[in-house]
């Protein structure tokens, strides 16, 4: 008999939680040998996650140094590694606030040295990436407190898969692509960040 999971404080909504857990179970079943070898090999699952912000901070170097591909390949590593670690975490039993909230703080920090470096070699333009960046993090900060005070988003918008697609998109089609989704998802994220705000200040 299984016991029963902790109650989760993290930065998703509430459809979000209720998509991850399906998403980790049918992964956790189509990974299972992957994850038994795991699990033999005493990896854990914030081995994964030091890996994967590992391989997303390669990321930014990579792209700098004119290294479109490894950059690329650095990146979908860094994805597919992300991927990971929340199945490893549940087929361990080791499924943990403590391993949301690092996993999360990992994907920030990939996030905003990625944003970063897109500015600074002129993929991204400097009032799209930094606005992105700032309501991304905002949205996030304010997910926390709204789990916490049990007042959830209903939905979020988190676009940070569509952005890492959209770089080659923008290196190798249409410059400007990058750009007006970047603008896009940015006005997404402010109307987010007023209403979290909204709803935590009457909650308070």
């Amino acid at each position: 008999m299984n016991d029963p999971e902790p109650a989760k404080i993290t930065c998703y909504s509430d459809g979000e939680q209720r998509m991850m857990r399906r998403s980790q179970e049918q992964r956790g079943r189509w990974l299972r040998p992957l994850l038994l070898l795991l699990e033999r090999l005493r990896v854990r699952p914030g081995h994964v996650t030091l890996v994967s912000l590992l391989l997303g901070v390669a990321f930014c170097p990579a792209l700098i140094w004119g290294d479109e591909l490894a950059a690329m390949t650095l990146l979908l590593l860094h994805v597919i590694s992300d991927g990971l670690d929340g199945p490893l975490a549940r087929h361990l039993g080791r499924a943990s606030n403590r391993g949301s909230f690092t996993d999360t703080m990992a994907d920030q920090v990939v996030v905003t040295f990625s944003t970063l470096t897109l500015i600074h070699v002129g993929l991204a333009a400097l009032w799209p990436g930094v606005l992105y960046l700032f309501f991304y993090t905002m949205v996030v900060v304010f997910a926390f407190v709204r789990n916490a005070l049990a007042i959830p988003y209903s939905w979020l918008v988190r676009p940070r898969f569509f952005v890492y697609l959209c770089i080659p998109v923008s290196i190798y089609l249409w410059r400007p692509s990058l750009d007006l989704l970047l603008w896009t998802v940015s006005a997404l994220l402010a109307w987010k960040t007023l209403t979290g705000f909204i709803q935590i200040r009457r909650r308070i």
